[in-house]
């Protein structure tokens, strides 16, 4: 893998969230019930003064949900030196999850989610009109509020089917989206959950789309005005020809295996790539005919069953185009003994 721009990440992880300005808490928030719950199993807790929460709120740079300001009118959780293991698990049992101080509030930040370019390059955002999550790796309003040991949960600003301050689990397994547990806090903390069923993102037409054996058989049938990223596979029959994807606006990743393409000076065409993978005989084609696109971020070189010195001498040369460190190579001669 080669890095050509330094902290720049493929487009799902610099994905802003669409803004979702008629979004409303849900029917089921109810601050005044969910704070009489939270005192009833908290009667001795000490919560936070309004100026601290004005000033997470400023902190963070959204506006909490009542609900959340409701949870840290109740319990502070963590609260600096005094914190107290026994009062934690309390609210911990209370609230229904490892609740974070509010101290520790923060937003979700997408690039922590980030797999690298191998398989980053090759994901892309999913989710349609009837979404209730956004398909994003991180978001200013996703406000993580709490954990259940390893995954995240947090009050967020919803997709166009969702709510305010509905409550999602990050899994920090899944570089992108998550999976809501709950349309409001008080639904949360009353054990009033809900399961949505987990979109598979990036792996649908027409964003994303595999041209071969098992697949599309076709360049042209992948070829959508939305197509993000595309993976040319083991054929049957000719090469393929790019030609069709010339006025596609939105690709940004092609990877092709060796020899798939018919003409792989066609690749310069392509405008908008942030990632491109081919085969050591096609890229050298593009070097000879300084035709590397240069939009590109990262790149790959797709190895067979050959010699890698070749292979390094062609990174280093596309590496060479970003003014980027070359790949150190290591020479070691001897006699090995008799084969045994």
């Amino acid at each position: 893998m080669l890095i050509l721009a330094d902290s720049f990440l493929p487009e799902p992880w610099r994905r802003r969230p669409d803004p979702a300005f008629r979004a409303v808490p849900a029917p089921s928030a109810n601050p005044e019930l969910l704070e009489r719950t939270l005192r009833e199993r908290l009667p001795d807790s000490i919560g936070a003064t309004e100026e601290e929460i004005a000033a997470a709120e400023a902190r963070l740079g959204v506006t909490l949900s009542d609900e959340i300001k409701v949870l840290y009118r109740v319990t502070r959780v963590y609260s600096g030196e005094d914190f107290d293991f026994e009062e934690a698990d309390r609210a911990g049992e209370a609230i229904g999850c490892e609740a974070s101080g509010l101290e520790h509030l923060r937003s979700v930040d997408g690039t922590v989610r980030h797999p690298g370019w191998e398989l980053g390059a090759k994901r892309a955002v999913s989710g349609g009109p009837d979404a209730a999550v956004q398909s994003l790796a991180g978001s200013p309003g996703w406000i993580a509020f709490g954990s259940n040991g390893g995954d995240e949960f947090a009050a967020v600003a919803p997709g166009p089917a969702g709510h305010f301050g509905q409550v999602i689990l990050i899994d920090h397994e899944q570089s992108l989206g998550a999976e809501l547990v709950a349309d409001s806090l008080t639904d949360f903390v009353l054990g009033r959950m809900r399961k949505e069923r987990r979109e598979h993102c990036g792996e649908d037409l027409p964003v994303v789309a595999r041209v071969g054996i098992g697949c599309l058989e076709t360049i042209q049938a992948a070829a959508h005005p939305d197509l993000e990223v595309l993976t040319i596979g083991l054929r049957h029959g000719a090469p393929f020809s790019l030609a069709p994807l010339r006025a596609l606006p939105h690709l940004r990743t092609l990877t092709a295996l060796p020899g798939t393409l018919s003409d792989p000076l066609e690749v310069a065409g392509l405008s908008g790539l942030e990632f491109l993978e081919l085969g050591a005989q096609e890229w050298r084609l593009l070097l000879d005919a300084e035709a590397v696109p240069r939009t590109l971020k990262a790149a790959a070189i797709k190895v067979r069953d050959q010699d890698h010195l070749p292979v390094v001498a062609i990174a280093n040369e596309i590496l060479d185009l970003w003014d980027r460190p070359r790949i150190v190579q290591t020479l070691l001669s001897g006699d090995l003994g008799p084969a045994a």
